[in-house]
């Protein structure tokens, strides 16, 4: 019987849960979904019950696999989506059934009034935190203590979610460096929080959950949960990390240099060094790195799939009717659509950022559409223009990566994107580099998570072994024939991403004005 470890990626749309024998090879895998709710604009909230029930489920649906055997289950890791925050009270009670996830933007007045004590810039470098200030963690728990005293008030500790799944498994609270360095406190070259800046949130600093090491057990899953989840006894928790670092380390950027591009819902560029890669105005965001010692800097795109999937259900609904009517797999019929329109869709030009921008696309009141429209275009052109409006996002991004490091002459590329070979070739034309996919896809975060465990187990030496696992499945190269194309769409693509910036605060009055 070979010993096997538990893997859950935690993510933003669902948990993506698998078994991983030490030498690599995945043995099954399920993901289950969970909701994000709206409450408002700027609300986006998640139940953490549903996460907990996300877990159970998988991991027992993982372990009625045939190819499973729930005794060989050693250990189990999580990769969880990043900036959480759960309040939980003296007896780690969870405080709230609904919890701000990473992209909730509500603590805007919380981070103003933080920066009336704080130098933003002066923030940012200690701690890398580049995505805009409000998502922060110590944002949101100021904003629990000025909208919801009485909860904040029976607060004694704020934790993550993948932090909540493990406390849920073993009964301990801790967090790991990865997890911690997006709290908005965590000072990225001293690994530790910083007094100061709690002290700026006026904030108690026992509110944040110990750090251990990413690969630390933290403890061993408690008898009742390993009976009712079918678990033998004595199976060890690892402190996992955080979904950025994990999915680098699974992606096999953990080494000086390396970097992989994921596409998703969100799309990001990123690299790992042994420095944390920052700039005042493009503002990379920063996470300790799951591999000791290192650090993952990225630049992203927020809206990729989700302004993809705006404009497959939005412009072309027939599409998706005609596909599942006839029992045919939706994105293979849109990306079909598209390769009928040629590179660079007639002229066409689509800026993605329909669910707002990063800093250096213009910050959340920034708003995207299509340029150049004309009467010669159709619904081909429509969806090529869409794709094509992804990579070039990407590019800009890739582009200020590029200017602060080097880096190597291909790019491995997972996630959901990562599956089209229309697509592949794309960003392969646009970032002007070599795009590769390996066998490690959408498993990337999983893989980061289990490789986590394989090492706090004793298994694996170090993460080495990861880099065997990335057989290459494809290799898109850049078309010459493309190139005088994808030169002009880029350019068009910059003035057309500076407009909408100027445009955002004046489209932002407007949604303030309209009914």
């Amino acid at each position: 019987m070979t010993d096997t470890v538990a893997a859950f990626d935690l993510g933003t749309g669902g948990v993506k849960a698998a078994i991983f024998r030490p030498d690599g090879v995945c043995l099954a895998e399920e993901v289950v979904s969970y909701k994000t709710f709206y409450p408002s604009s700027s609300f986006h909230e998640q139940r953490p019950a549903d996460w907990w029930d996300a877990v159970c489920a998988s991991l027992k649906t993982l372990t009625a696999h045939p190819a499973v055997d729930a005794g060989a289950i050693r250990a189990i890791a999580i990769s969880g989506h990043s900036l959480g925050c759960l309040p939980l009270d003296t007896d780690g009670n969870l405080l709230q059934e609904f919890v701000p996830i990473w992209s909730d933007g509500r603590a805007v007045a919380e981070a103003e009034d933080f920066f009336t004590r704080v130098d933003p810039a002066l923030w940012y470098r200690t701690t890398g935190n580049g995505f805009p200030a409000p998502l922060y963690t110590v944002f949101k728990a100021m904003w629990l203590r000025r909208n919801v005293p009485d909860v904040f008030a029976r607060t004694k500790t704020i934790i993550g979610t993948k932090d909540y799944i493990n406390l849920r498994l073993t009964g301990r609270i801790a967090t790991d460096p990865s997890y911690a360095s997006g709290t908005g406190i965590y000072d990225l070259k001293a690994g530790r929080y910083t007094p100061d800046l709690i002290a700026a949130a006026g904030l108690d600093p026992s509110l944040f959950a110990p750090i251990v090491a990413s690969t630390d057990i933290i403890g061993e899953v408690l008898p009742e949960i390993a009976e009712a989840l079918g678990l033998s006894q004595g199976v060890k928790v690892v402190a996992g990390g955080v979904d950025n670092s994990c999915m680098a380390l699974g992606g096999r950027t953990f080494l000086d240099g390396d970097a992989y591009a994921s596409m998703g819902s969100s799309s990001w560029i990123t690299v790992s060094s042994a420095e944390p890669l920052l700039d005042d105005r493009v503002r990379p965001f920063v996470f300790a790195h799951v591999a000791p010692g290192m650090f993952i800097s990225a630049t992203s795109i927020f809206s990729s799939g989700t302004s993809v999937n705006w404009v497959a259900d939005t412009l072309l609904p027939d599409v998706r009717r005609e596909a599942e009517a006839a029992g045919r797999n939706v994105h293979d019929d849109l990306f079909h659509l598209a390769g009928q329109s040629p590179a660079g869709a007639r002229g066409l030009l689509f800026v993605p950022t329909l669910g707002g921008g990063t800093s250096f696309e213009g910050g959340p009141a920034v708003r995207g559409g299509f340029l150049g429209l004309d009467l010669q275009h159709g619904r081909a052109d429509i969806f090529r223009a869409a794709l094509e409006g992804v990579a070039l996002g990407l590019r800009v991004a890739l582009d200020e990566l590029r200017r602060m490091t080097t880096l190597g002459p291909e790019m491995i590329i997972v996630g959901g994107g990562a599956r089209n070979a229309l697509w592949r070739q794309i960003f392969a034309d646009v970032f002007d580099c070599a795009v590769v996919k390996t066998r490690i896809d959408q498993q990337a975060a999983a893989l980061g998570a289990a490789a986590l465990a394989f090492v706090g187990m004793g298994l694996w030496r170090d993460f080495a072994p990861i880099r065997d696992l990335h057989a290459t499945e494809s290799r898109s190269e850049p078309s010459p024939e493309t190139r005088k194309v994808y030169g002009a769409a880029l350019a068009a693509y910059r003035q057309a991403a500076v407009q909408q910036q100027e445009l955002s605060g004046a489209l932002a009055a407007l949604r303030e004005a309209a009914p």
